[in-house]
């Protein structure tokens, strides 16, 4: 089953590159999932030259955001079997059971080796690693450090440990604009746009034999969004007007408890950790009832979907524009040790969580999907890989376990550095592009997001979904004037992923982990147990469904 191809631009139009350079591999973004595959890759074979490209500094992206910390089995009774079960039920069905055992059992040593780099978890009075517990989890297994600051603690170690590496070229400020592609549409490197100074400014090309994409997420498709202003999608954008296919987009997982700042507020907005609500914080609406009592035996740390959808509800009930996150019991001190970073960022906001209920609502956190890959980060496009959230490894499924998103990003970069070393490509020159280029001009960006939010957000139905979809296709051949650079590559890297996750959440006429439809409430596996995949087609984006068995059912 395919559907109908919608619009959008080939490849980007942008003018010819103005300098090249060569590396074997080019890295595409520095969090987590970009260091540790650049590191991985040098230790294996150090006579390879290694690049680094991030579009803004080395710490801007989303690791550096990540407060609760990462998920793994260390702790007294816990196993990677465990682990298993509950990022299988999380994932709704969804999941690659082969990819989740991969993330679970090698997961432990990929901890262990960031300590090994200098990262500085929190331990306990003991000197034990200090692991607590988030929403989906059985056992207590997530580290942390600085409290509530794991995330600019993992980036800090990692990019210590690139500083250490001069053999590990960095470009800051750049913009990856599209793939070069070889004759036999594999990787023959990539375009880039700079802004500095000298030689490298402006758009330029890398001729290489691999790029390995970790450039982040989606998030800024949404009006509101926990993610900073870098995650436009460029990464997802890229790979697929280069061939590679995107799965699952349909499933963007929504935070349940991210603090809310009014009905104007845009952009980035502050996450309020589901580790608050492990440490006892709980959910109530304006007349002080716990309502997440009885909507799952995990109560309010269920799988953030389940708690989602609850305060969604409650809102549409109530008529409340957000429900409220209460964490008073735990005191100024508890506060001050353990989310320091939280409780100062909400009172910059004007609440103090010590005295006062946290106002809360869902917002876009996560992309579940991404380009698809196989278990070694390989795409379809050869030469490429993914990792991180850019990628779709399948460990997620419907609906992404609570802090698997770090350890996913650390076990498959490892993967890919495990592999490909021993299977880079002979050198090969770039061909003519045959591609249409085309642009969205960046004034149309505020528009699409409120498409979105309000069409294809944490509520969906048929029509709201068929309405984005033909409203992004008069922006995509809006009349107006484009003039090339960031602003307009950005917006339409966002309105080509807008169109493909709208595309797969229409066709998708199921609720399923973060999916939400109204008009479709329930699970369907019998129809809808599997993936749909976005492609370029002639003409345009189209969703393809290959069916696939439910992977929770019957989980270790």
């Amino acid at each position: 089953m395919a559907s109908t191809p919608r619009p959008v631009p080939e490849r980007l139009a942008a003018p010819e590159p103005g300098w090249t350079i060569r590396a074997d591999v080019v890295v595409v973004g520095s969090g987590v999932a970009g260091l540790t595959a650049a590191l991985r890759v040098h230790a294996r074979e150090p006579g390879l030259r290694l690049l680094v490209v991030t579009k803004d500094v080395l710490d801007a992206g989303s690791t550096q955001w990540a407060q609760g910390g990462i998920a793994a089995a260390l702790g007294p009774g816990d196993t990677p079997e465990q682990h298993e079960r509950d990022t299988l039920v999380a994932g709704a069905g969804g999941c690659d059971r082969d990819a989740v055992r991969a993330l679970v059992t090698e997961g432990p040593d990929a901890v262990r080796e960031l300590i090994g780099l200098g990262t500085n978890f929190d331990h306990d009075l003991d000197g034990e690693l200090s692991l607590t517990r988030e929403g989906g989890h059985h056992r207590d297994r997530i580290a942390h450090a600085g409290g509530d600051a794991t995330g600019a603690e993992i980036q800090r170690a990692l990019r210590a440990a690139v500083e250490r590496a001069p053999e590990i070229e960095v470009i800051q400020h750049a913009l990856a604009v599209d793939l070069l592609l070889a004759a036999d549409r594999g990787v023959a490197g990539l375009t880039l746009h700079v802004m500095g100074e000298g030689q490298r400014d402006g758009v330029g090309a890398v001729h290489c034999r691999a790029v390995v994409l970790a450039s982040g997420g989606l998030g800024q498709v949404f009006s509101q969004t926990t993610n900073p202003e870098v995650s436009t999608g460029d990464g997802m954008a890229l790979a697929l007007r280069a061939g590679a296919a995107l799965r699952d987009l349909e499933f963007v997982q929504f935070h349940p408890t991210v603090m809310y700042l009014g009905p104007d507020a845009k952009g980035q907005q502050p996450l309020i950790s589901e580790a608050v609500r492990g440490e006892g914080a709980f959910l109530v609406d304006f007349e002080g009832v716990r309502f997440m009592r009885g909507v799952h035996e995990l109560a309010d740390l269920a799988p953030r979907d389940v708690v989602a959808k609850a305060i969604t509800r409650r809102m549409h009930d109530t008529g409340h524009p957000h429900m409220w996150l209460d964490a008073r019991h735990l005191g100024a001190q508890f506060w001050e040790r353990r989310f320091p970073t939280i409780l100062a960022t909400a009172r910059e906001h004007g609440v103090d969580p010590v005295t006062e209920l946290i106002p809360v609502a869902p917002a876009c956190h996560y992309a579940s999907g991404g380009v698809a890959t196989d278990l070694w980060g390989r795409c379809t496009v050869p030469g490429l890989y993914a990792t991180g959230e850019v990628a779709c490894s399948g460990v997620h499924g419907a609906n992404r376990l609570a802090s698997n998103s770090l350890l996913e990003g650390l076990v498959f970069s490892r993967r890919i550095a495990a592999v490909l070393p021993g299977e880079l490509r002979p050198w090969q020159p770039p061909v003519t592009d045959p591609r249409r280029p085309g642009l969205v001009a960046g004034k149309l960006r505020e528009e699409l997001q409120e498409t979105m939010t309000g069409r294809a957000g944490v509520l969906r139905s048929a029509t709201g979904l068929a309405q984005a979809l033909d409203r992004l296709a008069a922006l995509a051949t809006d009349p107006h004037g484009v003039e090339t650079g960031q602003e307009a590559w950005e917006t339409t890297n966002l309105l080509t992923l807008s169109t493909a996750l709208a595309s797969a959440a229409l066709a998708r006429e199921e609720t399923r982990g973060s999916h939400w439809r109204e008009d479709f409430p329930d699970r369907d596996d019998p129809a809808w147990s599997g993936h749909f995949d976005a492609t370029l087609a002639a003409g345009g984006v189209a969703v393809t469904f290959t069916p696939t068995p439910p992977t929770d059912g019957g989980a270790l």
